[in-house]
């Protein structure tokens, strides 16, 4: 079994070496541990300074972008930011009792995703611009 993981990976060019999985692993937990400050600051609004959670969210999402993402997952995650960004525009405080708190996750989550795809847009240019 051990065999067909290993074609299987070579098949789809993912092969890294023991250091390269484990910092895959790394920034896909950063991943998770982004988006969950982006949430739990969204809902504690008052409690975390906005430059700490700024900069906590930038950092995290430059980590995100420059190291977990593979081939496969480009196309989807830059939609993917793209509607985030998108659907940050849409005034979310109008909803009674729950929107402000809606509107300052999703503004969190942008602040997360947007560093991210900075990063992959670049490296999507480059690999277009080298081929």
């Amino acid at each position: 079994m051990a065999k067909k993981r290993g074609s299987k990976a070579a098949s789809t060019g993912t092969t890294f070496g023991k250091s390269g999985i484990e910092l895959h692993r790394v920034a896909h937990y950063t991943f998770f541990v982004g988006l969950l400050i982006a949430i739990v600051a969204g809902l504690f609004r008052n409690i975390i300074s906005p430059e700490v959670l700024v900069t906590t969210l930038v950092i995290l999402g430059f980590v995100v972008g420059l190291f977990n993402l593979t081939a496969q997952e480009t196309t989807p995650f830059l939609t993917a930011a793209i509607a985030l960004m998108l659907a940050g525009i849409v005034n979310l405080g109008l909803i009674p009792g729950v929107g402000l708190y809606l509107r300052s996750i999703l503004s969190n989550i942008v602040v997360f995703v947007v560093p991210g795809a900075i990063i992959l847009g670049m490296k999507t240019i480059w690999k277009l611009a080298s081929d």
